[in-house]
């Protein structure tokens, strides 16, 4: 009885980028080879299959070399495309994204209600609005370092949790100081709303990501729309703590049906849980329908996550620094026009205002409750944030990332221009509803870019810091907006100009365009300006099965 005898021979050898040598004959091994970065080592197996007794086979030497092929994250969500799945769990992260938008609209009805029925004075009104920011600030990198240590779906699940229940206590606050610490909380919940779009950009391949994430943000329109309508009906009748209760229903939903969310695959194989990622990959390829690649699912395991220190690596240092900046921007120019509509507005006589230079203060004490017009003005100029978004979804996949960031700030800086002048509110209107597009288009951008450019063991985090440094724009913009206002139209309209113009050239030197790129699953992916392609992921060249 004939007895086979495997013989295996096992090399190592440093790989090297195929491009920089004989890539001809590095694609032609039959040999099987897992291939890491320029400083991991990798392993060639060559099997030899020999008969071992008889004469026949001594000098035989027939031997048959097997391969098993290696795909990465990439190559599976690229295989599998887009489909049933990706819409489910748009409308999933477009829910939380939806009841992020309701929580933050609430900021600009609340105030004028408790400023009647409480007699607050001006500073406590707004410091209503400031203490959600400075939770928002201080609850972006917690939420984001949870997410890249625990997961997304853990991140994303205990935050939404965290902010249902307190914005439904919020509701029953007896006193002003029990609403101010309880809408603390809130923001402290609502920092952890951009992981749903970390978690949202692991899911999809290359060419549908700019879009696809451009569309979760109009979630974000139609629920800050949708606030202004049901503040329309409920406010006149049931008041405002109806209005906290039922604004923070799409955050229930979400809590509802977060059991079907799955954990980022990008993840769990940056964890070493090989296994679970597969289950994934497997689930969402049944959704739509396609098949699973053929092979071994490349494993990169990380034990230190989500450390600050990573985005000042050399690679991320210049990209952080401007990214910073640029969120910074797009919040402090974007809440400042938002906030500049009403005070324009009821500045009275455009003229009169732009002539004198100033806007007299109002009294601290006036009460003055929200009419029907008001809310339709805020309806107005809040369904500028779809033609923002249009524009993007027309530019992001043509210009890139960086130049329709540019785009978009120096149209902002453009419109701002002619308040300069003596113009009519009809005018007036129709250039502070095109700014405001153009910059909620910007702010769209940016969430597009950020998650692109950084590796899955850091992305939540660069999220979450981006997000809490935009916060701090936030939080200056209504010093410029309302009170330097009063002192100087000119100055004010200037300061976000400029801020439009610096932020649009920031875009234009930030050093790496994500358009068409691969999500990077380490820091130790060097590619970081080559584009990946269905077959190849940053710092990785897969070998294909052969017969």
């Amino acid at each position: 009885m004939d007895n086979l005898t495997r013989v295996a021979k096992v090399t190592y050898k440093r790989w090297k980028n195929p491009d920089e040598g004989d890539a001809a004959a590095f694609a032609g091994r039959s040999d099987d080879e897992v291939q890491g970065t320029d400083s991991e080592i990798c392993t060639v197996t060559s099997s030899s299959v020999d008969s071992g007794d008889g004469p026949d086979s001594v000098g035989s030497n027939k031997t048959t070399t097997t391969e098993t092929g290696t795909f990465t994250v990439d190559d599976a969500l690229e295989a599998i495309g887009f489909g049933v799945f990706q819409w489910k769990i748009s409308l999933l992260t477009g829910l939380s994204w939806v009841g992020d938008a309701m929580e933050m609209m609430i900021l600009s009805i609340l105030g004028p209600e408790l400023h009647c029925e409480w007699s607050l004075p001006s500073y406590q009104v707004a410091l209503i609005t400031s203490v959600v920011f400075i939770g928002m600030g201080f609850g972006s990198p917690v939420w984001g370092n949870v997410s890249d240590k625990y997961g997304r779906k853990v991140g994303l699940t205990i935050c939404m949790c965290w902010t249902f229940y307190y914005g439904i206590l919020s509701a029953f606050a007896p006193i002003y100081g029990w609403l101010l610490a309880l809408r603390g909380f809130v923001g402290l919940g609502i920092g952890g709303a951009p992981q749903s779009v970390t978690l949202y950009s692991e899911f999809l391949p290359v060419k549908a990501r700019g879009i696809c994430i451009v569309l979760i943000g109009a979630f974000w329109a139609i629920g800050a729309v949708f606030e202004v309508l049901l503040a329309l009906w409920v406010m006149p009748t049931l008041g405002w703590r109806w209005l906290l209760g039922l604004s923070a229903l799409p955050m229930g939903l979400f809590v509802c049906f977060c059991f079907w969310l799955p954990e980022s695959p990008r993840f769990d194989v940056l964890a070493g849980r090989r296994e679970k990622a597969l289950e994934t990959l497997a689930r969402i390829a049944k959704d739509n329908g396609k098949p699973m690649p053929q092979g071994t699912l490349t494993v990169y395991k990380q034990t230190n996550r989500g450390q600050l220190k990573d985005l000042f690596s050399p690679q991320y240092r210049k990209t952080t620094l401007l990214l910073w900046f640029l969120w910074f921007a797009n919040a402090f120019s974007y809440y400042g026009i938002v906030l500049l509509t009403t005070e324009l507005f009821q500045a009275g006589d455009l003229c009169t205002v732009t002539q004198g230079g100033k806007i007299e203060p109002r009294c601290s004490l006036e009460c003055q409750y929200l009419t029907p017009a008001d809310y339709k003005d805020l309806l107005w100029t809040t369904l500028a944030e779809f033609p923002g978004l249009l524009v993007i979804l027309l530019a992001i996949d043509y210009m890139g990332r960086k130049k329709s960031m540019a785009l978009c700030f120096f149209m902002f800086s453009l419109c701002v221009l002619p308040l300069f002048a003596c113009i009519g509110r009809i005018t007036l209107t129709i250039f502070i509803f095109i700014s405001r597009a153009f910059i909620s288009g910007g702010y769209q951008v940016v969430f597009v870019y950020t998650p692109e450019v950084y590796p899955t063991e850091t992305r939540a985090l660069a999220m979450g810091t981006s997000s809490a440094i935009a916060r701090i724009g936030a939080l200056i913009t209504p010093f410029v907006a309302q009170v330097l206002l009063r002192t100087s139209v000119y100055v004010t309209l200037a300061v976000y100009c400029a801020c439009g113009l610096v932020a649009g050239i920031a875009s234009l030197l930030l050093p790496i365009e994500t358009l068409g790129r691969g999500l990077q699953e380490s820091n130790l992916d060097q590619e970081v300006e080559r584009p990946a392609t269905p077959s190849q992921s940053y710092g990785t060249t897969q070998s294909t099965e052969q017969g």
